[in-house]
């Protein structure tokens, strides 16, 4: 699975987050530390099991692509 990450070098500190998973950021020394952070965060994120209230649903939304998807093709 590949996820979309921002990152950026800031006053000697890498800075990242993961735009598929909102919430998973971190920040590193190295570029390299930083990349693995954001995998261990997401996979994290992903194993957590989530807490439903009874009478809850998960469901799906449908969005159209965004311009810069389309344009990429």
């Amino acid at each position: 699975m590949k996820l979309r990450a921002v990152i950026k070098e800031s006053e000697n500190w890498w800075i990242g987050w993961l735009v598929d998973l909102p919430g998973v950021n971190a920040q590193e020394r190295t570029k390299d530390a930083l990349l693995e952070s954001l995998r261990i965060g997401a996979e994290d994120m992903l194993m957590s099991e989530i807490q439903f209230e009874p009478d809850s649903i998960m469901t799906t939304v449908t969005i159209n692509e965004p311009k810069w998807a389309l344009s990429a093709e």
